[in-house]
């Protein structure tokens, strides 16, 4: 039974996850502030989110019929290894840990003295949680109305790198929207990806993400834009704080991407996308330790 809530849990998904956070944490080094107290427990609730969020899609699609004949990794709810209310209940148990562990990083993070900062991380983490599970529980599933990659873009993006640089420096550089529009833009194209290779059954469901509404021509052409923006981005934060060639090391990441769009721009058969995901993926969790170790030393 353990081992299927693993499977639920989706561990490829979690480098991707953490990367915002990997950005934003190297961003206050510059700055004397690094905690590897609040960095370890910034991580340990982006995770506790994900997993949130990857046992409410398993729950959600699998009451929902989405994924009876889906690709790629097999889903707990809709082959019956996890019943819906014993996936409920994982999501319930989840969501307390998290919490718990959010509200410890607050605590660190802001202690007594930032009161209103603390309030005002608290509802973001409760918003973290509402997303997690809105994007495909309930009929107001934002996840069958295309606008998964925008949440994603917010979350994974900017909240992540921007909201984790902020617990350590207490403090909002614009600049570093740069790098946060980059990680944004590579976790919509892993999602991106994830709806090219399920469009058939997504649409035969009624789940309009955006793949289905653009179709797949269109798709491909916002997944090139995708990767291209990330790379624009991250380069214009690098020309801003020029000090060395070794800041744009991070371009190594950038291999695999550009080999990704040369797959998706001959693919045919829907499903051999499944392989480009964790391509993708491991590509985006590369570039933020790269970028980010670039940046300091």
């Amino acid at each position: 039974m353990i081992n299927n809530y693993i499977k639920a849990a989706r561990l490829r998904t979690l480098p991707l996850s953490v990367s915002g956070i990997i950005v934003g944490s190297f961003l206050s080094v510059p700055h004397n502030l690094f905690n590897w107290v609040i960095c370890v427990l910034a991580i340990l609730t982006t995770i506790g989110f994900q997993v949130l969020s990857n046992f409410a899609n398993d729950y959600g699609d699998g009451i929902k019929g989405t994924d009876d004949n889906r690709e790629g990794e097999e889903r707990m709810v809709a082959s019956g290894a996890i019943s819906p209310k014993q996936m409920k209940f994982a999501m319930m148990v989840t969501t307390i840990i998290t919490l718990v562990i959010a509200l410890l990083l607050i605590y660190v993070a802001f202690g007594k003295e930032n009161f209103e900062y603390s309030v005002l991380f608290f509802l973001l983490g409760i918003a973290s949680i509402a997303a997690a599970i809105k994007y495909t529980v309930g009929k107001s599933a934002y996840g069958y109305s295309g606008l998964g990659d925008f949440f994603v873009f917010i979350f994974f993006g900017l909240l992540s790198v921007v909201g984790s640089c902020f617990l350590f420096t207490k403090d909002i550089n614009l600049q570093i929207f740069l790098p946060a529009i980059s990680i944004g833009l590579l976790s919509a194209a892993v999602l991106n990806l994830n709806n090219m290779r399920d469009q058939i059954e997504d649409k035969r469901n009624n789940k309009n993400t955006l793949v289905v509404k653009l179709g797949s021509q269109k798709a491909k052409i916002y997944h090139y834009c995708l990767i291209i923006g990330a790379l624009i981005s991250a380069i214009t934060y690098v020309q801003l704080n020029y000090q060395s060639p070794f800041q744009y090391l991070f371009l190594i990441a950038f291999i695999p991407l550009f080999l990704n769009i040369k797959i998706v721009a001959k693919n045919i058969i829907f499903s051999e996308l499944d392989g480009e995901l964790k391509k993708v993926a491991l590509s985006t969790f590369l570039f933020a330790i790269l970028f980010g170790l670039a940046q300091v030393l």
